[in-house]
């Protein structure tokens, strides 16, 4: 029995004695790290800033406060670290014609590279690391136009592989984590900025380089996925007149996506304030986009060639505001024509091909302010949904196909639906396009909050059963059939109100009105439906919007029976504008003499 307590009492004094010597040696191993580190940490500063120096021929020079080396974890962390060019030198690179057409200016609160597979980089020229992390970087690159020798050029020629073959055999990362950075692209010659972009942060997964990887289709600059993320985008317009917004913007190779939510293009000043801040007439506009997305984008080929070109492009829910004050002129030698959609998509920067705009949900707000009534009149658009084929200005696709289609649907004047098919000839040099569609049946009073004040005129009654349109157009204007159904129709003429007030009845004009020029109903009862046949000559002022309402107005106008009177031009209108205000004036200057 005292034998076996003896043995217990020694087996456990040997455990003791293997747990002590084991922390020793932890003690020692530590301790030694800690000496080493501390003896190699100035050495091993110092040859990453004399690597960099060397390996750049002098152009850039790495500083940083403090470097952290953790030999058991793998870990590397440097503080405050700055990657500053020498100009001098670039100078001399490009009188040389060897220097490169960017160069690089990069701080940073942290770099940290954690997991480094320390043994295997240095046996086996294999570098391993679980993550790269770059916090709160400044990156600031100068662009220059520069001449390179025959020899520099094939260099650019080599694959990023091929450039580092010889040192390293791959080099594999994990993730790679940019946080927060703020990054400007500068133009060299004159200094100013290019493009500044503010609070962005990109995730590079599964990063892998080596001989087989470079040839690799799967994988977007070496990498499975690139993913970036920018918040917070607020920017002031070039012309001081808008407030721009972004929430977010979000994108990933992987999935072939760009998400953008909260778009906002906020004016500096109310309706009437803003337009009167330019000499002519020029369109307000206050957006909200909430979401906006692009699928199925092939990032290398924007990356390549400069071409975008996407699945689809989703844009709603959204809310558009538009106001146009009439009481100014159109800028001279302007041909709104420039600004049709079809027109407008010539102009974009980059060849562009996108199979498929899908619109949910916009709420579409037009307004006019009319100076001869002062009053401001509206046409609504609401829940505009639907989709528009093929918009592209890519010259290959044009030859495929030459025409976008949209076919779109809304609540106009919040009461009733329409619904509309536009055909646009991409190629075509006076912009032609054909539309056609139909209104559900209305209560024709909703148009009132339009009529009254953009027209001076008041719908006391009138139902309308069904309207449908057939137009074809193009710069110079539009023809095409009209098809108006409706019943119990009686309007009133009305004066315009001064000071603000109300306009006012025409009573014996309405009354002749009603009884010589107005057909009530289409049909009439014992005859066939009136059919209007539609000719419009667009004048340069005449926006897109305005050329679509304007064809299908008039062949309204003319079922009524007001086909007889003019319709005024925007420049007649103008002129009429010119001779009220000229009215007023001596009115004004009158009131004061008495």
């Amino acid at each position: 029995m005292q034998n076996v307590v003896i043995k217990s009492r020694s087996g456990k004094y040997k455990k003791r004695i293997w747990i002590i010597s084991i922390l020793i040696v932890l003690i020692v191993v530590v301790t030694g790290i800690m000496l080493l580190m501390a003896r190699w940490k100035p050495l091993l500063s110092q040859k990453l800033k004399d690597g960099v120096y060397n390996r750049s021929f002098n152009l850039y020079k790495l500083d940083f406060k403090d470097i952290s080396i953790n030999l058991l974890t793998g870990s590397i962390e440097l503080q405050d670290v700055s990657l500053v060019p020498d100009t001098s030198v670039y100078n001399q690179f490009r009188k040389l014609r060897v220097a490169p057409a960017n160069i690089f200016e990069v701080k940073l609160e942290r770099l940290q590279l954690n997991r480094v597979a320390l043994l295997t980089a240095y046996f086996k020229r294999e570098v391993e690391i679980k993550s790269i992390v770059l916090e709160n970087p400044s990156i600031n690159v100068t662009h220059y136009k520069v001449e390179k020798l025959p020899e520099e050029l094939e260099k650019e020629d080599q694959t990023l592989y091929d450039l580092i073959s010889n040192r390293v055999k791959s080099i594999d990362v994990k993730r790679i984590k940019i946080i927060d950075a703020d990054f400007d692209y500068i133009n060299g010659d004159n200094f100013k900025k290019i493009h500044s972009v503010k609070h962005l942060s990109i995730n590079v997964n599964d990063f892998l380089l080596d001989s087989v990887s470079q040839f690799d289709t799967t994988r977007y600059y070496y990498a499975k996925d690139i993913g970036f993320e920018l918040t917070g985008y607020k920017s002031i317009s070039k012309d001081k007149m808008y407030t721009i917004k972004v929430d977010t913007i979000r994108g990933s190779a992987l999935h072939k996506s760009i998400d953008i939510t909260g778009v906002q293009m906020i004016p500096m000043y109310p309706d009437l304030a803003f337009s009167r801040k330019y000499t002519y007439g020029k369109d307000r506009y206050d957006l909200k986009f909430n979401t906006i997305s692009l699928e199925g984008v092939n990032f290398a080929l924007l990356d390549a060639e400069e071409k975008l070109q996407a699945k689809a492009l989703k844009i709603g829910p959204a809310k558009v505001n538009i106001f146009v004050n009439r009481e100014l002129p159109p800028p001279p030698n302007l041909d709104k024509v420039r600004n049709f959609p079809h027109m407008a998509l010539k102009r974009l920067p980059i060849p562009t091909v996108v199979d498929t705009v899908k619109l949910n949900n916009i709420d579409l707000a037009y307004t006019e302010y009319n100076p001869i009534s002062q009053k401001r009149g509206t046409v609504y658009f609401q829940n505009l949904s639907g989709r528009i084929l093929n918009v592209t200005n890519d010259t290959l696709q044009l030859t495929k196909n030459n025409h976008a289609v949209a076919n779109l649907t809304a609540l106009v004047m919040k009461t009733s639906r329409i619904n509309v098919q536009i055909n646009f000839n991409l190629t075509d040099k006076n912009a032609a396009f054909s539309y056609n569609g139909n209104v559900a049946p209305m209560n024709l009073q909703a148009l009132n909050p339009m009529a009254k004040n953009m027209g001076l005129v008041e719908i006391e009654s009138g139902q309308m059963q069904k309207l449908d349109f057939n137009i074809h157009a193009n710069a110079k204007g539009s023809s095409g059939k009209v098809h108006f159904y409706y019943t119990d129709l009686k309007i009133k003429l009305l004066k315009e109100g001064e000071n603000g007030m109300a306009p006012k009845k025409k009573g014996f004009l309405s009354f002749l009105a009603n009884k010589l020029l107005i057909e009530d109903a289409n049909p009439i009862k014992g005859e066939a439906a009136r059919t209007s046949n539609v000719t419009f000559q667009r004048t340069p002022a005449a926006s897109f919007f305005n050329l679509m309402w304007k064809s299908i107005f008039i062949g309204m106008r003319e079922t009524v029976g007001l086909g007889i009177v003019p319709v005024k031009t925007p420049e007649q209108a103008m002129d009429k504008i010119k001779d009220k205000k000229e009215e007023r004036r001596k009115e004004k200057e009158a009131t004061k003499k008495n």
